[in-house]
């Protein structure tokens, strides 16, 4: 089987792992707390992101991989960790949402991002080295856990707008 394959194959088995793990053990922890207890672990996960540094380091991955790929993975990865973590310190101030959703966007766009620059860079998943495991394993569910927050704040955002008495002035 092509190389690539693998790779997409071990990518689409993550997420459906993720998802079952969600579906099961996740979603239903987390749908019952509150906005902020729901997001606090959610945003804790995020906060390990500045692993995609990895791509920096000569030995985990080969030379070979193209910088603008290692460098946006890697400073992206660390930016959305910093995001993570500045949105966890405002859960219980009026920052809150939209430190929510800069993460949330920047963190997914991001991950994104790195799929496409891997793709139209032509990269060889050999190359990859021990970093592998970043987009087969954890981006997937990095990618899910976006989806979730997502949902809980568009869930927000409409409990809110539905609260709020409209005026005609």
């Amino acid at each position: 089987m092509p190389t690539v394959a693998l790779f997409g194959l071990s990518i689409a088995f993550s997420f459906l792992a993720w998802g079952v793990v969600t579906a099961y053990a996740i979603w239903p922890a987390l749908r019952e707390r509150s906005f902020a207890d729901a997001m606090r672990p959610l945003l804790l996960l995020h906060s390990f992101r500045f692993i995609g540094l990895s791509f920096l380091v000569p030995g985990v991955v080969s030379g070979d991989l193209p910088v603008n790929f290692t460098f946006d993975a890697a400073y992206g990865d660390v930016f959305a960790a910093l995001l993570a973590v500045a949105a966890l310190a405002s859960l219980q101030t009026r920052l809150a949402i939209p430190m929510l959703w800069i993460f949330n966007l920047w963190g997914s766009a991001d991950l994104l991002n790195a799929f496409y620059q891997a793709n139209a860079g032509g990269i060889v998943f050999g190359h990859l080295g021990a970093a592998y495991f970043i987009p087969t394993v954890l981006v997937p569910f990095a990618l899910i856990t976006h989806g979730i927050m997502f949902v809980l704040l568009v869930r927000r955002l409409r409990s809110q707008s539905r609260s709020v008495p409209l005026s005609l002035a």
